[in-house]
């Protein structure tokens, strides 16, 4: 007798109007998108946090003590145009990280174009506004998030995350990092995750490295495995880039250099400007789309490149 698959839990939306928005799958909320500002000293700017599994566990961090301002999974700019929207201390070449709050800008939430849930689909599309410290504009952000390919069979949901960034600017907008910045090999800025102090020592995978060699590397995706506290069990956060992103600068196909850590902290971030800036001219538009699998379970390179090939872009 063949064991039907287990069914596909409803999606839900729940929007605390001027606070956040919740997504459930049945009995467990997937996320919570809050775009509620918090603290000026932490780039205020919306976050998916607590990011969980289909089976409830929770795979981002809230505020950790070390660094306030990592709030899950969220859109950073670390340096840009000489303002950090990354939020806390400032890297400035020869005097390491300094507290400078007037170069501490934000991403605020303007309006929503669509807020829905159906047929195991979710989407939350936002328009955003980056601002200086002094609360100029100077990008327009347009913000599609989408969760779907809820699969029970293999513990795991899938989020799309595409950005479109205008800039309004009468000059071009300097996409950097502390490494543009000269320190080396700390390339974070872009789409950013920063992972449960649980996970601490995880393990890295892309399809050809393993661990940290990965940082500052090309490749298609990257995957961290780490074992939850408090429950039983692994979890995998898989993070891949569509084909149509482009790479700016040397070195290969692959449109960007991967910032990972697994100690002293799990992270990881497909970095727009590691090794070099990221130059968008005035009316110009950055776009960029990301993939993120979240699934119980230790997965290996087989199971992880499988699964992205059953979902193609």
């Amino acid at each position: 007798m063949t064991t039907p698959a287990p069914a596909t839990p409803e999606l839900r939306l729940t929007h605390a109007h001027g606070d956040r928005i919740d997504l459930r799958a049945g009995e467990v909320t997937l996320f919570s998108y809050v775009y509620k500002p918090e603290s000026a000293w932490e780039a205020p700017k919306p976050y998916l946090h607590p990011l969980r599994t289909l089976s409830g566990g929770v795979v981002t961090d809230y505020r950790p003590n070390d660094h306030r301002w990592h709030k899950g999974l969220q859109l950073t700019a670390s340096h840009l145009s000489g303002q950090n929207l990354w939020g806390g201390n400032t890297y400035v070449h020869g005097e390491g990280y300094l507290p400078l709050p007037e170069r501490v800008g934000s991403m605020s939430h303007e309006s929503f174009d669509e807020v829905s849930a159906a047929d195991g689909r979710a989407v939350i599309a936002e328009r955003l506004v980056w601002r200086n410290y002094h609360g100029d504009p100077w990008a327009d952000e347009s913000r599609r998030i989408e969760i779907h390919d809820l699969d029970t069979s293999a513990g795991a949901w899938t989020l799309t995350w595409s950005s479109a960034i205008t800039n309004r600017r009468d000059e071009t907008l300097r996409f950097g990092s502390p490494t543009t910045a000269g320190r080396e090999m700390a390339g974070y800025t872009g789409l950013f995750w920063r992972g449960p102090r649980g996970f601490r020592g995880g393990r890295l995978l892309s399809p050809e490295l393993e661990g940290e060699e990965l940082m500052g590397t090309q490749a298609p995706w990257v995957a961290y495995s780490g074992e939850f506290d408090s429950v039983d069990g692994h979890a995998t956060v898989v993070f891949a880039h569509a084909p149509e992103n482009e790479h700016t600068g040397d070195g290969g196909e692959h449109p960007a250099h991967w910032f990972v850590r697994s100690d002293p902290f799990a992270a990881v971030a497909p970095s727009w400007a590691f090794h070099e800036e990221l130059l968008l001219p005035p009316g110009d538009t950055l776009t960029r789309r990301w993939r993120v699998v979240v699934a119980d379970g230790s997965w290996e390179r087989d199971d992880i490149t499988d699964h992205l090939k059953r979902q193609p872009w």
